[in-house]
């Protein structure tokens, strides 16, 4: 993702209760609605899109790998995987993984999951990802995210070791919308020359996260990224 140029921290319980309406202890099912709401109250826009009117939403590809958000163009081809911040770093972010062993063993468990799992940097290197460099460099530490035991050439490693692939992107970064994929075991493909931030929250609940933290992180690193503050929450 883009230099960072901004430091911007959010306050998750803050944003949790305005999401959910009540206590996290509390909260019903996320919604849709309940997502448009916080982005417009955060200054985006927002609106509900069924996947009918998304002509290239495309079904899950097991050979696809789960990569990073990141729109811009790649080395990999293999682009039907489910899409998350920073790849299965997202996955780690939400549970507070922090150690080089559980690197390892979330990067088995997503492919026992049927899926290829991959971290990425770009041509500038392994902190080419922005999400894995907000977390390492503590941008996340006032949202309550313990940092990485590791750097991120440390990552990467451990994400081959463990069986997983390296995705180098290249270019520059044009998102102009976040797309919020709600539509189970559907994708959407990046595209260099029309860029998207592409954020499959289904998978969220596949790998047993905390959906609304997820896509509170999700968000946040838009916002801390200055990227386009602008949503399309994509339903069945």
């Amino acid at each position: 993702m883009a230099a960072l140029t901004m430091c911007l921290h959010v306050d998750l319980p803050s944003w949790l209760n305005s999401l959910m309406g009540k206590s996290t202890a509390e909260a019903p099912p996320l919604t849709p609605e309940d997502i448009v709401k916080v982005l417009q109250d955060r200054g985006w826009e927002a609106e509900i899109v069924k996947a009918a009117s998304m002509p290239d939403i495309k079904p899950i590809n097991p050979k696809g790998i789960l990569k990073c958000v990141d729109g811009r163009g790649s080395d990999n081809t293999a682009m039907q995987g489910p899409k998350m911040p920073g790849g299965i770093y997202a996955i780690a972010h939400n549970r507070g993984t922090t150690s080089i062993d559980g690197l390892k063993a979330i990067t088995k468990e997503v492919i026992n999951a049927g899926h290829v799992p991959s971290v990425h940097g770009d041509t500038g290197g392994m902190l080419g990802c922005g999400f894995f460099r907000l977390w390492v460099t503590g941008e996340f530490d006032d949202m309550g995210y313990p940092r990485p035991e590791y750097d991120a050439d440390q990552g990467k490693h451990a994400v081959e070791e463990a069986g997983g692939t390296i995705e180098m992107h290249h270019g520059s970064h044009t998102e102009q919308i976040v797309l919020i994929n709600l539509v189970e075991n559907k994708t959407f493909e990046p595209d260099e020359n029309d860029q998207r931030f592409i954020v499959d929250g289904w998978a969220a609940g596949k790998f047993g996260l905390d959906v609304p933290k997820f896509l509170v992180g999700a968000a946040a690193t838009v916002e801390m990224l200055n990227g386009p503050k602008k949503a399309k929450i994509v339903i069945p």
